[in-house]
């Protein structure tokens, strides 16, 4: 039988949603909308605008309603969290990883924990935007805010959350924090607790592929029901889901950022991997993507922007 799946595909810079069809081993895609992601800056500091996000993917929503879906499914950057208070509203805005508040707190993080013990648990990148660093600016800047949050969700996680009302962490995403176990495949409470936050903070962990729920009637009536689906909702998590880079066979996702590495069964932890600074990130089936973060697209994105801004054309 046909099915048909909604993917809705955000960058850094940019959301679109796909449907997909697939029948007789062929699967035929379909661009349904296209819309900016500008981050805002206001109070000095930068953020994501995810309710005008929201907006875009509930207009999105409404342009296949008419259709049977079988799924649909969300994926995003890594790194960045959304807190929810004890009602399930959203707390504040989440902070874009951009955001200079994470200056000096590696430092800071490495004097309660050392980078060696933090690579032995996580084998993730030291990058300052990790969202380890993050909790420990938002742990030291606002207290009071962070203890008001009753659960984190990485920012894919949260429109899953507003879609169907299940609130969980899939995994390929969460290992971009810095705070799972790659070992255990989930949370590394220390790592919570040597910032003074609850390991129970964070919603339980689920494997890419987990049939989170259904669509809210309030969301959009006509597909209330569509399961949603736990993607690998790490963007280079699903790039690298639709390869087969094995073997002798390397990969090169180009976005904002570039990430150059291979797909593993096991991660690599050891003490040449965290002196070349690799990350073990979760991957489909039990994998693990080695890779590095490279130089991408943001200085271009940079200069368009400003180009644009002088009254240049750029389409």
């Amino acid at each position: 039988m046909p099915k048909s799946y909604l993917a809705l595909d955000l960058g850094a810079e940019s959301g679109r949603a796909i449907l997909g069809r697939y029948e007789n081993g062929v699967l035929a895609m379909e661009e349904m909308h296209r819309f900016p992601n500008e981050p805002v800056e206001y109070g000095g500091s930068l953020h994501w605008d995810v309710p005008r996000l929201w907006f875009e993917m509930q207009r999105a929503l409404n342009k296949v309603k008419d259709c049977k879906l079988d799924g649909v499914a969300v994926d995003t950057w890594g790194v960045d969290y959304a807190l929810l208070g004890e009602d399930g509203q959203l707390l504040e805005n989440p902070y874009h990883y951009r955001d200079k508040r994470t200056q000096g707190m590696m430092e800071s993080v490495f004097r309660r924990v050392s980078a060696e013990r933090i690579y032995e648990r996580t084998g993730i990148q030291f990058m300052p935007i990790n969202t380890l660093y993050q909790l420990a600016a938002a742990s030291q800047n606002t207290p009071r805010l962070l203890n008001a949050a009753d659960r984190l969700l990485t920012i894919p996680d949260l429109f899953h959350y507003w879609l169907c009302g299940a609130a969980a962490c899939e995994y390929t995403n969460a290992t971009t924090t810095q705070l799972v176990n790659a070992r255990t495949r989930s949370w590394a409470a220390p790592l919570f607790e040597s910032l003074g936050i609850s390991s129970n903070l964070p919603a339980p962990i689920v494997e890419p592929g987990t049939i989170l729920g259904n669509i809210q009637p309030g969301v959009c009536a006509p597909l209330a029901g569509t399961p949603v689906i736990a993607p690998a909702s790490h963007d280079t998590g699903s790039a690298v889901a639709a390869i087969t880079a094995r073997g002798s066979t390397a990969f090169l996702s180009s976005g904002t950022w570039s990430l150059v590495g291979i797909e593993l069964d096991a991660p690599v932890i050891n003490a040449e991997a965290r002196r070349m600074n690799f990350t073990n990130e979760g991957g489909v089936c039990g994998t693990t993507r080695l890779l590095k973060n490279i130089m991408g697209l943001w200085m271009l994105q940079c200069c368009r922007k400003r180009w644009s801004a002088l009254g240049g054309s750029f389409e």
